[in-house]
Parts: structure tokens; sequence; C-alpha cells
């Protein structure tokens, strides 16, 4: 699945469906449906796999991670864009349109 559009700071996102989630020991692992692959998130990404649950803005997410971790606004929000573009990639999540 190739998925050409950007993920920006404004965009708003949501998990996609067809994910079987299972948490271990603090951490979400999980298997795509659709592709057959299974994927470990890690504690950061299970925080943010959890926070995308219902359509959220990735600014919002941005403020939302930097009052859990200690980390700087920049280093957040670089390292949040290029976690949510391989989830992107992977046909994880989804960009929801605003209108």
């Amino acid at each position: 699945m190739i998925n050409t559009q950007k993920i920006s700071i404004d965009c708003l996102i949501i998990q996609s469906e067809g994910n079987i989630v299972s948490n271990m020991d603090g951490e979400k692992v999980m298997m795509s449906i659709h592709n057959g692959k299974y994927y470990n998130l890690g504690t950061p990404g299970s925080t943010i796999w959890d926070l995308i649950k219902t359509p959220i803005s990735i600014n919002q997410l941005i403020t939302t991670l930097m009052s859990k971790y200690d980390v700087e606004k920049n280093e957040c929000e670089k390292q949040v864009i290029s976690f949510l573009e391989r989830l992107y990639e992977e046909g994880l999540i989804r960009i929801v349109d605003r209108s």
C-alpha cells in the first residue's frame, strides 16, 4: 500500500480499522489483518496508539505527550511525525478530513 499524503502538524489522525492489538508488559503489539505484519509499538508508541483511538490533531497529540514525557517541543514534534509517517505508510492510521 502506497500512501502519498504528507503528515503535518495540522493533520487530524485516527487508528485504521483491522488491527489486532494486545498489551505486553506495558507495550502494544499488534497484527494488521490487511497486510499480515506484526508490530511492536514500544512504550511511547503505545501511548500514541491509545491517544489516536478517536480523531486527534497532531498538534494536540504533541501537547499531550509533552505533558507525559520530559521532551522538548521540537524533538517531540520531529519524533511523533516520523513515527506517524511510518504508521501511515503501513496503513495503520488514517488522516481524517476536517470537513
